[in-house]
């Protein structure tokens, strides 16, 4: 997805740095959502919306398993023309859900970012088919103490400072909500939505693995915001290192992944 005022959404697709985000989150979630999605029902033949689906790593795998897939962006220049599933140039707040009825709606790391995710979250429960689920993806962010090991305490202190600084701030800043994975799951239940779960992950990510790597093109991608908070040049280059040094271990946030079914 990209950057858009309407969205606040802070990671614009249309930045180089985009396709290193892609590649960096399919390997940190995808054999999560692939293992949640399975437990979900049969996909052979199963109506599949893909909303912000950023670089089509979930849609490309939904169709590989015969689902019939509309993947759906702000910005869809990063998806596939190649891997069986439709594209479409689709913003969630300001247009209608895509026509369904819908047998299996995904959306990751996507609602956090929209001042109106409750109100997109009870239109994506409206658009499913009797039976349909409804899969959302979030990482609750307002939890600290992410570094599990570091080289020394300055380290520790400037990755500790820069996570405070993007979430608190910056992505605050733009309507990006820390507390919402917690949320979704009595969401859903006001959504009208049944069978609701909630499972809880996070998982420690050594510099140099996709989770580390994030740190740096979050700094790339958003550098402004992080010079106009006070960091410099050279500590913005700092963490850059520290994300592909070995030595620094840091806590993925909590992935909270909450599905729910219409009656």
């Amino acid at each position: 997805m990209s950057a858009d005022t309407r969205t606040g959404y802070a990671f614009d697709n249309d930045d180089a740095a985009a396709v290193h985000r892609h590649r960096y989150l399919a390997a940190m979630l995808d054999s999560g959502t692939f293992r949640r999605i399975m437990g979900l029902g049969p996909l052979a033949g199963a109506r599949c919306l893909e909303v912000g689906a950023g670089g089509g790593s979930i849609a490309g795998w939904l169709a590989a398993r015969g689902a019939q897939v509309l993947a759906t962006d702000l910005n869809p220049r990063h998806l596939r023309t190649d891997e069986g599933y439709e594209i479409r140039r689709h913003d969630v707040v300001t247009q209608p859900v895509p026509e369904g009825p819908w047998d299996l709606i995904h959306a990751r790391l996507l609602l956090a970012h929209l001042p109106q995710r409750v109100e997109v979250l009870h239109r994506l429960a409206a658009a499913l088919a009797p039976g349909g689920a409804l899969l959302v993806e979030e990482w609750a962010t307002q939890y600290r103490q992410v570094v599990l090991a570091a080289p020394d305490r300055d380290s520790r202190e400037l990755v500790e400072r820069y996570v405070e600084a993007l979430v608190t701030r910056i992505l605050a800043g733009i309507g990006n909500d820390s507390t919402w994975a917690a949320r979704m799951h009595a969401t859903m239940g006001t959504a009208g939505l049944v069978d609701v779960e909630t499972t809880v992950r996070a998982d420690s990510w050594p510099g140099g693995t996709a989770g580390a790597l994030l740190m740096a093109v979050n700094v790339d991608q958003q550098r402004a915001a992080f010079l106009a908070d006070g960091f410099t040049e050279e500590e913005l280059a700092r963490l850059e290192r520290l994300a592909r040094d070995p030595r620094l271990v840091v806590r993925g946030h909590f992935l909270y992944a909450t599905s729910g079914r219409r009656p």
